[in-house]
């Protein structure tokens, strides 16, 4: 049976797991079958750098990190749920790729 693939991606946690929570209750309104969210490993993006601008005084750093989140939600192909899915308001900070597959 074709389904889809749902890739989320974010840097904002809190987002990503509400986007998740809606495609969920589409799918289980809707009867359609599917596997998800599947977490999968956690990008974290790492940035050091020197605190004085002009190289004098104590050599003290900065770290900063920003963690990627990601989820896969595998769909039961379904016009009527890939339409509702489609209708989520998505926020700026969320990626999302939708894959068919068969």
């Amino acid at each position: 049976m074709p389904k889809a693939r749902i890739n989320l991606a974010s840097a904002d946690i809190g987002q990503l797991n509400e986007i998740c929570g809606a495609i969920v209750d589409i799918a289980g309104k809707t009867k359609v079958n599917f596997s998800g969210p599947i977490p999968l490993p956690t990008k974290k993006l790492k940035l050091t750098t020197r605190k004085s601008p002009d190289g004098e005084g104590k050599a003290s750093w900065e770290r900063y990190e920003m963690r990627v989140h990601k989820r896969l939600i595998d769909l039961g192909v379904d016009e009527r749920a890939l339409r509702l899915v489609m209708r989520v308001p998505i926020p700026d900070s969320v990626s999302v790729q939708i894959e068919m597959l068969d």
